[in-house]
């Protein structure tokens, strides 16, 4: 069956051609397996709430006949500003159009959320980019951008808000525009495409631009809404969509409500923190979480921008999932909303999910894979710029940035063919990590650090799971014991200033290479305690057991003075400097320009396997498909082949590196 929707038919229609539906959600109440949801461009300001799923046979399909024609806000137009005083207006909106949520009582606030200052879940924007909250008329009125935001220009738009008996009172600073000359929204709903019961499975929704919702905070032991998301189901496709304005988090594939543990800390504090996040893992297993019946989504060739939390969220939901040649920029850039969940990407639990070819930049942090990224992938992806434009200050609760932070995680994690370009490159306070053929310009960070607490005089240890392999269910708990990485092939350029006034262990140190693995074993060092002796001794192997795990470190090649793992023996260090790596953009278009291949002498190595990398040691699960099949890295950024030997890098050859990135 395939229904019509079509805003500008003169009547509400019974969804056939010669009669369409005004409202996508008039379809999304009677769409069944096998149903196709036609809409035709115009803006829909509605809440779309699916009511019946797909099978992984017969999905439900929601389309847009044009790419991006069909617009579906959480945001309604406010007319009618009267003017306060210099560049500041208000106007008047009854509560009634908010229902039973108003996002100018509601607050954003909850667990990890660091912020001094607690925002509204509302926001105004104008001409289609959202204004800056204000804590006083007064503070609006002075029209002064935040020195944190990124953006200083955008910062100068300023809005507060008040209630008055059954009335919302909006002010705002229009810095000499004429608001009744502008378009002026404010949002008004907590979602735009999302059902509001878990297990709507196999719904595809593709080529809408999804704006401006009054989403909540989104931490992962909470229920996480987004603007858009499957709300804890299987098997959804968003596809060749915009997703941009959430106030907190543009794509949720996230964790479904457990009244027990929901914003736990906030509410009742009793527990740790880390304890909390534990007992989600726990109780989602008794809810549940299984491959069969959760995750297994695909996010393919969308743009996620200006969002305040995350471009895409997801805590354990996300499992099997992939997400590719997405463009996710601007996430967080307002500094407004600070705590330990922003980022490009933010997954918990992020189980054999994939992440390549997407392009992340301007973003607080690229992609943040917290706990349990067990066979995640993080491939053929270009990340810059996530790093604070040069000036801005660091807004406090704010998180630093990075380009890829794999936390508190036992692996196999796999970060393979990536051009990594901000000041931080890559964040691990984790282990079981393998960096292969990556281009990388910032520094190693969070080595040996950033997992336990001293507490009381004692060491706190953050036990975090493992699962059975490419399963959710739990094989075991443990601590970071560091180490269990594998570096292979990769360039390290020092292209950024250092900071030498900071410590090799400071999350935004900027020291370039493999030096700060100095501290770790190779295997034969490690391995030396567990075979002397012709009997075992539990007792006398404690040391061994709790001390650092082994690291493989070969094949890769320094520039600029970038720094050495002092045992690795394969390897080209060019201490000179001179190496340029520019990327450049024209319209639309980016390239890289350097002259690093000039350099590599003819330096080569061998082609990396599953086999060579062998098994992260915690779950004992190798480095390999999510399938269970080996990964031959014989294929480069743009997927062209290396042939027998390699050059270190992203690139196969040294003429791969003068092509578009993307």
């Amino acid at each position: 069956m395939i229904y019509y929707v079509d805003i500008q038919a003169g009547r509400e229609g019974n969804g056939s051609r010669e009669m369409p539906f005004r409202r996508i959600n008039d379809a999304a109440k009677i769409a069944m397996p096998g149903d196709e949801v036609l809409v035709a461009p115009g803006i829909y300001r509605e809440y779309v709430n699916p009511v019946h799923a797909g099978t992984e046979e017969q999905r439900i399909v929601y389309r847009s006949t044009e790419p991006r024609g069909a617009v579906i806000t959480g945001a309604e137009e406010v007319t009618g500003w009267k003017k306060v005083k210099g560049t500041t207006w208000t106007a008047r909106v009854n509560n009634g159009v908010f229902g039973a949520y108003n996002p100018y009582r509601e607050m954003v606030c909850g667990d990890w959320y660091f912020a001094p200052t607690v925002r509204h879940t509302g926001s105004v924007y104008l001409n289609d980019r959202a204004m800056y909250e204000t804590t006083s008329l007064k503070e609006c009125m002075a029209g002064k951008p935040d020195p944190c935001a990124w953006d200083p220009e955008d910062a100068k738009y300023l809005w507060y808000t008040e209630q008055e008996g059954e009335e919302t009172v909006l002010y705002a600073n229009f810095q000499g525009l004429d608001p009744n000359a502008e378009k002026v929204e404010i949002s008004v709903r907590r979602n735009v495409f999302m059902p509001d019961r878990t297990g709507i499975g196999y719904i595809t929704v593709s080529g809408f631009v999804l704006t401006k919702a009054a989403t909540t905070w989104a931490p992962p032991a909470a229920y996480q809404d987004g603007l858009i998301g499957p709300h804890w189901s299987r098997g959804w496709i968003i596809e060749d969509c915009e997703v941009s304005n959430s106030r907190c988090c543009g794509i949720s594939l996230g964790k479904y409500l457990d009244p027990e543990n929901d914003m736990y800390f906030y509410r009742r504090r009793v527990k740790s923190p880390t304890q909390m996040e534990r007992d989600a893992v726990c109780r989602g297993q008794y809810h549940g979480w299984l491959k069969e019946k959760v995750g297994g989504h695909i996010i393919r060739r969308c743009e996620v921008h200006h969002c305040e939390q995350t471009g895409i969220v997801g805590r354990m939901g996300g499992v099997f999932s992939t997400i590719e040649d997405c463009h996710i920029h601007h996430i967080c850039n307002s500094q407004q909303l600070g705590g330990a969940e922003t980022a490009g990407i933010k997954l918990h639990a992020a189980i054999d999910v994939t992440i390549r070819r997407n392009h992340i930049h301007h973003c607080i942090m690229g992609i943040w894979l917290d706990w349990e990224a067990q066979g995640a992938r993080i491939s053929q992806n270009l990340l810059h710029d996530n790093w604070p434009p040069e000036g801005r200050s660091h807004a406090q609760g704010a998180m630093f940035s990075t380009d890829v932070f794999i936390e508190v995680g036992h692996g196999p994690t796999l970060i393979d063919n990536n051009l990594l370009l901000s000041p931080v490159s890559i964040t691990i306070p984790s282990e079981g990590i393998a960096c292969v053929h990556n281009l990388v310009l910032g520094g190693f960070s969070l080595i040996n650090s950033g997992v336990d607490s001293i507490v009381n005089g004692q060491r706190e240890p953050r036990y975090t799971p493992y699962h059975i392999r490419h399963r959710t269910e739990v094989a075991g708990f443990m601590t970071i014991l560091h180490g269990d990485d594998r570096i292979y092939n990769n360039i390290f350029v020092q292209a950024w200033p250092d900071a030498p006034d900071k410590k090799p262990t400071d999350a935004d140190h900027r020291t370039v290479g493999t030096a700060p693995f100095d501290i770790f074993p190779t295997h034969e060092e490690w391995i030396a305690p567990f075979r002397e002796g012709e009997e075992p001794n539990m007792h006398g192997l404690g040391e061994a057991h709790f001390g650092h795990l082994p690291v493989w470190v070969n094949g890769n090649a320094y520039f600029n003075g970038a720094t050495v793992y002092h045992k690795e023996e394969h390897k080209l260090a060019d201490p000179k400097g001179g190496v340029k790596v520019t990327l450049t953009e024209k319209d639309g278009k980016y390239t890289l320009k350097t002259n690093l291949y000039t350099r590599l002498k003819g330096f080569s190595d061998g082609i990396i396997t599953s086999d060579l990398l062998g098994y992260a040691f915690e779950p004992e699960e190798r480095f390999e498909n999510p399938d269970g099949t080996d990964i031959i890295f014989n294929r480069d950024y743009f997927g062209n082949p290396r042939g027998v030997e390699t050059v270190p890098g992203p690139f196969a050859s040294a003429g791969d590196s003068t092509k578009t990135l993307w």
